[in-house]
This record gives C-alpha cells, structure tokens and sequence, in this order.
C-alpha cells in the first residue's frame, strides 16, 4: 500500500507527471526522466565501449633474427651500428639476461613451439624429430582458437611434427595485412640476413661498415686477420638485419597498427661465431630481447615495464609461449614447462634459467647448464668428448679452420687452446668478472657453496622435467613405441630416470669410487644404465677399459645397439688389439645409415672416425656402404653422409 501511495506521489493525480524544477526552471516530469535516461544509457554505452577498448586482444609482431647475441649499440655495444633497434629499445623494455635455452636454432625454436623442454620430449637434437602427445598443442593454435590471425614468415625448423592446423598462413608471403577484417593478428618476421652461413659468404661492399682493426675479440679467439674480419662481417650482417627490423616497424606505423600492436623483438640464439653458436655458455645462449607495449595495453605490460629501461629478470625462451598466450588472456595449458612474464597470468620472477646441448648435426655431445643472472654451471656428461668435435657445416667457417690449425701448431695460449681439448665434468664461470666465460672455478674453494647450490638445481630441474636425454638416442624412439617419448618419459616403468640419472652422473665423473660401481651397472637390467657404464669406462680411457675389459667384452653382445656400440668404441680405442678388432666388426654392422637408421649409424659412424688405424683396412667396406636412411627425416638425412665424408678424408 505504501509503495502504491509513493507511485502516486510521484506520478500525481490521475497518473499525470508532476513538474521538476532544475535552476529555477520547471520541466514536466517524464520528459525529465527521458532526458537522464538516455544520459545514463550514454555513460553506460561509454563506459562498456572502454571497458571493451581495454580487454580487446592487441595485435602482437614477433620480429626474430638469426645467429646474433645482443651485440646491438641498444645494449651498450659502441662498436654496433643498429639505429632502427636503437630507436624501439628507447620506447621499450630491454631484457639483459634472456636465454634461448637451446643454443642453436631448430631446438631452440622446439622450445618455443610447444612451451616445453626438447629434453622432454625427445627433441633435444640437433634436426631430429619425434611428436607430441595427441592432445598438446602447438602455441599458435591455442592462439587461433582464441580469434587470432596467425603468420610465421617464414622459418619453422622444428624437431616435432606439426599435428593439425597450427598457422594461418606459414612461408615466404604469410603476413599480417592478409587477415580477415577485424581479426587480430599474431605475426612472426624472421631475419636470415644475420645467420652464421652470412659470415663466410660474400657481402656487398657498400654494406662493409665495421673496421675489423676495430673489433673487440673474446678472450678465446686468437687475433689474427681472418678472425677479425669474420666478427666485422658478423657485425656488417647485424647492421643489415637492423634495416630489415626498421623496414617491418614502418609497415606497422603506415597501416596506422603501432599503437594496437605489442612487439618483440628477439635474436633466435647466440652468436654464429665458433664457441657462441651450439654451446651452452651465456655466450650461445644470451638473446637480445626487447618488447614495447602501446599504452593502451599497458595493463598487460611486464610488472618491471619502464619505458626505455632494461631489467635482470631471467627469462628464456621456455618461456614465451605461455607468456604469448598470457597476453592474449589465456591460461597456459598444464605441459607448458615455462612461466608468464607478462599479460593476465603474469607469475613471479624465476631464480634460475636453464640450457641444454645434445647432438649437434652430426655431432654427439650432452650438456646441461644452470644460470642464476651472475654465475654460469656447466654438466659435461660426455667430457671425453672435445668441445671443438669436427662438424661439417661448422668448418665452412674461416675462423674455426684457421683457430684449429694455430692450436695444432702449438701457437695459442690456455684460454684460446681449450676449445680444441677434451672437457671437465663441471664448469663455473662468474660473469661479473669473467664475462669470456674463459677461467673455470668449478674447483675453487670460494665457489664451492655456489657449485652446490647450482648443481642442485640442474638435478632438480632434470627429474622435474623428466630429461630424456640421458637415453641414446635411437632409444629415445623405440621406447616410445606407438606413444610419443614425452609420455614414455612421464612412465617410470617405462623410464626410470632415478637409476639412469644417478648411472650417468656417476659415469660422467671421474674417480675410484665411481669407477668402482661401473660394474654393478653394466650389469643392470635397464639398458640405458648400461650404456652410460660403457661410456664411463669409454671416457676413463686407457685405465677405465682395462678395469671393465671383461664387462665390455660381454657387452659388445649386449641387447641394446646403442651398448654395444659405446662398448665397442671403448674398446677399438683403448683394448688390445683382437679385442679392437672384433669391436671394429660390431661398428661397421651398425653404420650403415639405411640398414640401421640413422640414430644407431651416426653413433656407429662417430666411433669409427676416431678409431684411426683399426678403421683404415675397412675404408673401401666404408665407401660403398649407403649414405643416407631414405626413411629418416630429410632435414637429417645428410648427417651419415657427412661422417663417412670425413672418414673417407673427403673432408676439408
């Protein structure tokens, strides 16, 4: 009754609408209504169509470039000539301590592509290729199903098998201005104009910029010319890619985008140099990174986001998937291993950042490394193995020829001939005073809590990820069966990483203790920690075989290829000489690549190429064997091809 009588006050006798006076003027009633209705309905149009321009998706250009540390005048480098990057650093954030985790490009690229660690998923060699489970999906699809346009121009070179639709548009003319009207956009532009095969090739003299008298070289080249005017040229290259850079950001401006659109900028692993590209030191691992946020999207800007300002904070490229879909609102799947540093799901700061090196082209190696912004930890789990190993592509390269050849003469000081010499199983390197990463503290007393603490976290992050690594490669795949090797990986009766971890690390340091329970693991019913028994009596040489003549001969009849052919190296190299001989029977089995594959042959045909005089009588057998596994992937194929070429001599 009471809100009846109310109603009628208001609306007045007989339903008729009472007068309001505003500033002394009357206005009937419902007119007055009308009038703060529809300014009402204008604020809240207004405030809806802000509330809209804030949550859009922004437009994100991801614009990399090929075999370039951060050698950029942006990063305080007065010997680089790199205006365009200059200019986006000023109104950007630089990042001081990103890492590509991988230092060459095809597992470094794994890494971004699916979010998680090659060593995860069995992707961790150089151009090799496996899959991902059926439900994980590649980070540009996630992207798509969220409403993005997505290019990559034009490189992928990943070592997963792309599943499904992943971009929009993938090649020499994806591009944003291709995408349907109002779609945003998610574009990559990627630089070759930098990559190491730049280096050596021939370069206009117009573009001849960089004094090489000038350059400042790291503390392990030797100063000669040829060295100088690779580095000069390496810059020359820089420069050029920074015009490419310029050309991409004047596209985004004159399409009246620039203020729509978060940009990266960022260089795909180190320097092309020997020793920057494929080893795992900061020096083949630390990538300029830059990244600008228009104002309007400043709410998904980094937490340390100061125009023109730099940050420590240590970000890798694990990282950029989840971070990419962050900024497009989306929540990271679970099997993503990296973590958000900016958008919705920003998450804290990480105190260390993590790499890797495995087989590199035909090349077998494995190393972990662990940094924390200051201090470098390197794992050598193959230290008998020389940092310098022959690889082809390397080679073409006139400094790594010339550094080789001085080291053989005996003309290089310590820092400079280490390349050339077998490893030690740990490295540690303080950048703040060593930043050449040239003089190892690994067995300083004053570092030991340092070593600790960081070999610490290598194994942590090991059994976290579930590092595949430690299994020989041709097993990685036959493991994994009808799966992918991630979920065998995630099996622990399928992969025992405890027992082959702990086998690994014992192989892989040198010792009586360790030495001692070789034994006891040549002997286990798991072949992985058998292989690695075999490679540490391998890397204790001449000493190590002799202790583990006996298991190694038993071995070279071993179930497991990948066994057999460690133990059969072991003893070609340091047995006597029927041992050797029967061992050298066992490597020539496995070599051929389209017999065997092309996992077991390169691990037979390494061997082999250091074997010297047990391998001479069987160079003809050698020269007629098959030259490439038609079934393997075309990007590896040609890797058994370059191991018998280099056998045979064929080799520069």
């Amino acid at each position: 009754m009471e809100k009846i009588e109310s109603l009628q006050l208001v609306l007045g006798a007989e339903n008729q609408p009472l007068p309001v006076k505003v500033g002394g003027v009357s206005i009937p009633r419902m007119s007055f209504f009308r009038k703060i209705g529809r300014g009402c309905l204008l604020l809240v149009a207004l405030y809806l169509t802000q509330a809209q321009a804030k949550q859009a998706l922004p437009n994100i250009l991801w614009i990399t470039s090929e075999d370039n540390g951060p050698h950029l005048g942006c990063y305080g480098d007065s010997y680089a000539i790199t205006p365009n990057l200059d200019r986006l650093a000023k109104r950007s954030l630089r990042y001081t301590r990103a890492s590509s985790n991988a230092p060459v490009c095809a597992p470094a690229r794994t890494t971004i592509i699916s979010g998680i660690y090659p060593p995860s998923t069995g992707a961790e060699h150089m151009r090799s290729m496996t899959r991902l489970p059926a439900d994980f999906k590649m980070y540009p699809a996630y992207l798509r199903d969220i409403g993005y346009y997505c290019t990559n121009n034009s490189k992928e070179d990943y070592n997963l098998e792309k599943v499904g639709p992943v971009w929009d548009q993938s090649g020499r003319n994806a591009h944003w201005k291709n995408r349907p009207d109002g779609k945003p956009f998610f574009a990559i532009f990627n630089h070759t104009t930098s990559h190491e095969s730049q280096i050596r090739n021939r370069i206009n003299p117009i573009d001849r910029i960089h004094d090489p008298a000038k350059v400042r070289l790291p503390a392990y080249h030797p100063d000669t010319p040829e060295v100088r005017k690779d580095w000069a040229q390496y810059y020359d290259r820089i420069t050029m890619m920074d015009k490419l850079v310029g050309e991409n950001l004047r596209e985004l401006d004159e399409a009246g985008l620039a203020d729509d659109t978060i940009i990266f900028y960022y260089g795909d692993h180190g320097s092309g140099m020997p020793r920057s590209k494929r080893w795992p030191y900061f020096s083949g691992l630390n990538v300029p990174l830059i990244i600008h946020v228009p104002e309007k999207f400043k709410h998904l800007a980094p937490p340390e986001y100061k125009t023109g300002g730099s940050t420590d904070r240590l970000v890798g490229f694990i990282d950029l998937a989840p971070t990419v879909l962050s900024i497009a609102g989306k929540k990271p799947p679970r099997q993503m291993q990296g973590h958000p540093f900016m958008g919705k799901h920003t998450t804290p700061s990480q105190p260390f950042s993590f790499g890797f090196r495995g087989r590199m082209d035909e090349r077998y190696d494995m190393v972990r490394t662990v940094f924390d912004g200051r201090h470098v930890y390197i794992r050598n789990y193959m230290p008998h193995k020389p940092y310098g190993q022959y690889l082809d592509y390397m080679f073409q390269t006139p400094t790594t020829r010339i550094w080789r050849n001085l080291y053989r003469a005996g003309k290089l000081n310590e820092a400079q001939s280490r390349f050339w010499q077998t490893k030690p199983t740990e490295e540690l390197y303080d950048l703040k005073n060593d930043p050449d990463e040239v003089n190892n503290l690994a067995k300083s007393k004053q570092h030991t809590a340092t070593l600790k603490r960081l070999r610490k976290a290598h194994r942590n992050w090991a059994n976290k990820v579930r590092d595949i690594g430690f299994l020989p490669e041709a097993e990685i795949h036959s493991r994994a069966g009808s799966n992918s090797p991630y979920e065998m990986g995630q099996n622990s009766n399928r992969y025992d990483f405890k027992s082959i971890f702990e086998a690994a690390t014992i192989a892989s340091r040198k010792g009586k203790k360790t030495t001692e329970k070789l034994n006891k693991f040549i002997h286990s019913n798991d072949s992985a920690v058998r292989y690695w028994a075999a490679m540490g009596y391998l890397i204790r040489g001449k000493s190590g075989v002799k202790k583990g003549q006996d298991a190694l001969v038993a071995a070279l009849a071993d179930e497991s290829p990948s066994v057999r052919i460690v133990a059969a190296e072991a003893l070609g190299r340091y047995g006597k000489k029927a041992e050797a001989e029967r061992a050298v029977k066992v490597l020539m089995k496995y070599a051929d690549p389209e017999k065997n594959g092309i996992s077991l042959s390169m691990l037979a045909l390494n061997a082999l190429d250091v074997l010297d005089n047990h391998t001479a009588p069987h160079r003809e057998a050698i020269a007629k064997m098959s030259r490439i596994d038609p079934k393997a992937n075309p990007r590896l194929r040609n890797y058994a091809n370059r191991l018998i070429g280099h056998i045979l001599g064929e080799a520069k």
